[in-house]
């Protein structure tokens, strides 16, 4: 068996360098991380000694060095809370918080279970999200493919033809013309594609330096025909689904909520929360400071966390509103196909009827010439 070869400095430098800079960390192997840990303490094994197994067995490079981190904080004398703050891309501050408050109250493996539950429901809905967007994406993209390949293989050939056709071709057929001479162009196709990254990439930078247009962009979001619906089920879901978690881990109420807050991906959600938070300080029931937002929080939202307020129940009804809001994104994106089909439809409708109109027109125009 031959020797392991050992890396030059150099070598070694541009690994820790991918593995830091340019290897993420996927949300499974976060996820059974978390999972097995729980396992492993839940089977009498001490925080330290479930680490050390966890930072030789996980696959991800990254992971494994985090893990090594964790545990030499833990045996120096830190919480597994404590150790984990300090590596925030890794285990967001809602995973930490609820794990920081099993250690305060003496339900670390508790903790750890719910940690694991989160993260899996979080896991399911993010999937079906993904999933459904596939289909679109691959219409979208053999869509540029053919119109690409229509403007610069197949119309070109045509274009001769038009040009020597004496009579006055239709508008159509002229936009037509238009649109393929500056297409064709490969300068003009390295522009098209140059402009399109640049928009795209302002669009981005736009949102995360200037809050107000994100705020505008967010709010038009939940103003969409169809889209607006589905990502309000998105947002209530992740909403019940966090708040009622966190509830089960013991952290306050004001805490919860702001820590929710956060893990909201609409901007228009999460600043409704932060301010709910700073309204609870001041005695107002949840359910009361929600319910000034019916089209963002529906009656039947508030009026649950009315009752389990009442009640005490809280955490259970909020569990009933994440399995209902989750049921509900699960049954959209699953039949998302179906949904989105009419306008996909529609498009490519619209498209061929203006290529039959502005090639067919011209066309049957030089046969009757002759």
């Amino acid at each position: 068996m031959k020797p392991e070869k050992k890396l030059s400095p150099l070598e070694q430098k541009l690994n820790n360098f991918v593995v830091k800079y340019l290897t993420g960390i996927p949300f499974v192997q976060k996820m059974f991380f978390v999972e097995h840990l729980h396992t492993m303490i839940h089977a009498g094994l001490s925080v330290v000694e479930s680490l050390d197994v966890l930072s030789k067995e996980i696959e991800n490079q990254k992971l494994r060095t985090v893990i090594a981190t964790i545990k030499s904080d833990v045996e120096k004398g830190q919480t597994l809370s404590e150790s984990l703050t300090k590596h925030p891309k890794a285990f967001p501050p809602i995973y930490v918080q609820m794990i920081a408050a099993g250690e305060v109250a003496g339900k670390l493996e508790e903790s750890l279970f719910q940690v694991t539950n989160q993260m899996r429901k979080t896991h399911e809905l993010m999937s079906s999200i993904r999933g459904a967007m596939i289909y679109p994406s691959v219409i979208i993209a053999a869509m540029g493919g053919i119109g690409v390949m229509m403007v610069t293989v197949v119309l070109p050939k045509l274009i001769t033809l038009f040009n020597e056709f004496d009579a006055e071709l239709p508008l159509a057929t002229k936009i037509m013309i238009t649109i393929t001479k500056f297409a064709s162009s490969p300068f003009n196709m390295v522009l098209i594609v140059v402009i399109t990254i640049g928009t795209i990439m302002g669009f981005m930078s736009a949102l995360r330096k200037f809050p107000d247009f994100k705020y505008f962009v967010h709010k038009m979001n939940l103003h969409l025909p169809i889209f607006g619906k589905i990502m309000k089920k998105i947002n209530l879901a992740r909403f019940s689904l966090t708040l009622s978690s966190l509830l089960k881990s013991t952290i306050p109420i004001i805490d919860a909520v702001q820590i929710t807050a956060d893990t909201c991906g609409n901007v228009i959600y999460r600043n409704i929360l932060k301010q709910a938070a700073e309204k609870i300080k001041t005695g107002a029931p949840l359910s009361e400071i929600l319910s000034q937002n019916p089209a963002l929080f529906p009656p039947m939202v508030t009026e649950m966390i009315m009752v389990g307020e009442r009640t005490g129940e809280v955490q259970q009804l909020l569990d009933e509103l994440s399995a209902f809001y989750g049921s509900e994104v699960d049954k959209t994106m699953k039949n998302f196909t179906a949904i989105i089909e009419p306008v996909i439809i529609i498009i490519l409708g619209v498209a061929v009827a203006f290529m039959a109109i502005a090639v067919i027109m011209p066309m049957y125009s030089l046969v009757q010439n002759f």
